[in-house]
C-alpha cells in the first residue's frame, strides 16, 4: 500500500489490534483532524461508524478490503474473532488533543 496513491493520505502512523477478547470493546472516540484506514489482517470483526447524523456498520474480514474512516466520524470496533488482527493506518502521529472521547462533545463538534 502506499500513502496518497492507494491510502488518501500520507501514512503517519501504523497501530495494531489484536488479542482482544470476544466480548471486549475498543475505539470509543473519534478525531478532530485524523483520518483512518482500518483492516482486518487476520479474523474478523466489526466497526460500528457514527457521523452524529446516521450509524454505519461494517464486518472486516479480509485483509485485502480496509475501511476508510474520515474526521469527525465516532467509531466502535466489537465482535472480535478468536484470531483477529486489527491494522490501523493513520493520517497523523498520536496526539490526545486530537481525540473526542465524550460523545456529547463529539456531537457539538459534528453537527
Amino acid at each position: 500500500m502506499e500513502g496518497g496513491h492507494h491510502i488518501p493520505f500520507d501514512i503517519a502512523r501504523v497501530y495494531y489490534l489484536f488479542d482482544v477478547p470476544a466480548n471486549a470493546k475498543r475505539g470509543g472516540h473519534a478525531h478532530k483532524k485524523l483520518e483512518r484506514v482500518i483492516f482486518a489482517l487476520s479474523g474478523s470483526f466489526r466497526i460500528i461508524i457514527d457521523d452524529g447524523k446516521q450509524k454505519q456498520e461494517y464486518w472486516l474480514k479480509d485483509p485485502r478490503r480496509g475501511l476508510y474512516i474520515n474526521q469527525l466520524v465516532w467509531t466502535d470496533l466489537d465482535s472480535f474473532s478468536a484470531n483477529a488482527v486489527c491494522v490501523v493506518l493513520a493520517s497523523h502521529r498520536y496526539d490526545e488533543e486530537d481525540y473526542y472521547r465524550d460523545y456529547d462533545e463529539f456531537l457539538d463538534a459534528a453537527l
